[in-house]
């Protein structure tokens, strides 16, 4: 095993791995009002990230603590007012509430995509950076592709880094869509479907 699921005390190294990881990301800064909050707006985007996948899906850790993954299933998400909270805490802290509608339409946009079957939503993956290149990544989505097929799910996730393309091509992802936010969105996913 590359990877466990994470406990609710894993979440502040969660936080910081990501925020390390997505700080420059076109995806996330587009939603996130660039002043002088911004890394804390991240943080903000993250920990929501962190929460709805501990309802609604997993989180997991590297064995060495250095990366994680955000997995959610789309159709087990409700409406609870934990959600609600969750995500007025986010618009409050992250996304702003003047960016509450461009993050809707997005969001709109890319879920059109999905097929009607469940599916697994890779929501993000990170290591940080500082002990990128060394195979964490790599062992990691070995066991994200691994769990996906168990369960009779195909992989679906969205890149706007192009670097990361090929990448994902190594594990037989496939851009199946590009929208354009300003920033080119890749839609990834595994399967042939």
């Amino acid at each position: 095993m590359f990877m466990k699921e994470a406990t609710v005390e894993d979440k502040g190294l969660i936080i910081d791995i990501l925020t390390n990881s997505f700080q420059e990301n076109l995806s996330v800064n587009y939603l996130i009002p660039q002043d002088s909050k911004r890394l804390k707006r991240i943080r903000a985007l993250m920990d929501y990230s962190f929460e709805i996948c501990r309802l609604f899906g997993k989180v997991y850790l590297s064995e060495d603590r250095s990366g994680c993954a955000l997995v959610s299933f789309p159709e087990q998400k409700k409406t609870t007012l934990k959600s609600l909270l969750l995500e007025a805490k986010l618009i409050l802290c992250g996304i702003g509430p003047g960016n509450v509608s461009k993050a809707i339409s997005r969001e709109t946009k890319i879920s059109k995509n999905y097929p009607n079957n469940p599916i697994y939503y890779l929501w993000f993956i990170g290591v940080n950076p500082d002990s990128q290149n060394k195979g964490i990544g790599k062992g990691m989505m070995q066991e994200l592709l691994a769990e996906s097929q168990r369960m009779g799910r195909d992989i679906y996730l969205e890149t706007s880094t192009l670097k990361n393309l090929p990448w994902y091509r190594k594990f037989g992802l496939q851009v199946y869509q590009q929208l354009d936010f300003g920033y080119d969105l890749f839609l990834i996913r595994s399967g042939g479907r």
